[in-house]
């Protein structure tokens, strides 16, 4: 008999939530081409907007520099062409999500990649060192929470650099939003990146917002949508449950903030004694922990998780199927070998209370076939 699934990948993924699904579900019955004249099209064009509104209110931003895309990645790599004609350098952090640091290394030129310290922390004097050597105007692209780690970056030092040195600040809060207050002003960003299934909005739908003025060089062409920034038809009911999800993560992130970091903490007292849990001296977002226990190979306690109910994961959702250590903790200096044996934890809106202790019953269990294997 299957066992009911504890869900703790909400870093990967959450679930829609209850609401955007039927306000997406109103959406597809309605229909219509927001481009379209008729009535059909208007209705479709106000949803769209009263979305975008949402989610500017959500990062307190201008509306009319909110721009709809098909996910983070596809955000991330427009903010970055948007910046090419106007940046002359790349700098990016070493722990960056692959969107962009495979992006970066792999199809730009004159990228640079700023250290981390062992905690995940960017060093803020290797970043004014590579500032101050790199030709002008510099991009610097930088995740504000780490999506493996949770680490959550310096975000005012480092935009007080980009301030000095004239550079352009490129800000991914994909695994933020929802999570901790976002708000593109006061990261005083020039560039910033949301998701919607991050926060229980549907898969395939994601944001870039523009600070005012912000350079922007259209790479794309077609029918005009998104103010000529991001052509082709909107997935209007997605954005429209993209932005219902951002709503009610909003209105409930004060009390679920407290609770996932009880969930958090909870799981954590209760892991065994050799457990290392990376970035714990680092701020951090408060629904995830990434741990290892050494010797446990993280591929065979996914799975072996799985089948007791409880879903994890082995690092980001993106790299699943890859058969190598993180590269995110290859940077923070993590061992192989340790790296290797990482897990990653993350709790969301709809864990229940007794799931990490669920979580911690599995992992004991897989933990405990490991040294009776070892042990035969």
């Amino acid at each position: 008999m299957t066992k009911p699934l504890v869900y703790c990948d909400y870093n990967a993924g959450a679930p829609v939530r209850a609401e955007a699904a039927v306000a997406m579900s109103r959406a597809l019955a309605a229909g219509g081409n927001a481009s379209s004249v008729h009535g059909a099209g208007r209705r479709m064009r106000a949803l769209i907007e009263d979305a975008r509104e949402k989610l500017a209110a959500a990062v307190e931003a201008s509306v009319e520099n909110v721009v709809f895309t098909s996910g983070a990645t596809e955000a991330l790599h427009l903010a970055l062409a948007a910046a090419d004609g106007a940046s002359a350098t790349l700098i990016v952090c070493a722990t960056e999500h692959d969107a962009v640091f495979e992006h970066a290394t792999r199809a730009l030129g004159a990228t640079r990649v700023a250290p981390v310290d062992a905690r995940g922390v960017i060093n803020p004097a290797g970043l004014e060192s590579l500032l101050r050597d790199a030709d002008k105007p510099a991009l610097v692209c930088l995740h504000l929470a780490n999506n493996e780690t949770g680490v959550i970056q310096p975000i005012a030092k480092i935009a007080t650099l980009c301030r000095d040195h004239g550079a352009f600040l490129l800000v991914d809060a994909a695994q933020a939003l929802g999570r901790m207050p976002v708000s593109i002003s006061a990261l005083d960003a020039t560039y910033l990146v949301v998701s919607s299934h991050k926060v229980g909005g549907p898969p395939g739908t994601g944001a870039l917002i523009l600070a005012p003025g912000a350079p922007f060089r259209t790479t794309r062409f077609g029918g005009g949508q998104e103010r000529g920034r991001r052509p082709g038809t909107e997935n209007g009911p997605a954005v429209v449950g993209f932005g219902t999800a951002v709503e009610w993560a909003a209105r409930d992130m004060a009390a679920e903030t407290e609770r996932m970091r009880y969930l958090r903490d909870r799981f954590e007292a209760g892991l065994p004694r050799e457990a290392v849990i990376f970035g714990a001296d680092a701020p951090r977002l408060p629904n995830v922990s990434n741990f290892a226990l050494p010797g446990l190979a993280a591929e065979t306690a996914v799975i072996a998780m799985d089948l007791e109910g409880v879903a994890v994961s082995s690092g980001a959702a993106c790299s699943s199927g890859k058969v190598r250590a993180s590269r995110v903790l290859d940077a923070m200096h993590v061992p192989v070998a340790l790296a290797k044996s990482a897990l990653r934890v993350s709790f969301g809106y709809g864990s229940g209370p007794n799931d990490a202790d669920i979580a911690l019953e599995a992992l004991n269990k897989v933990g405990a076939r490991r040294k009776l294997a070892g042990a035969a």
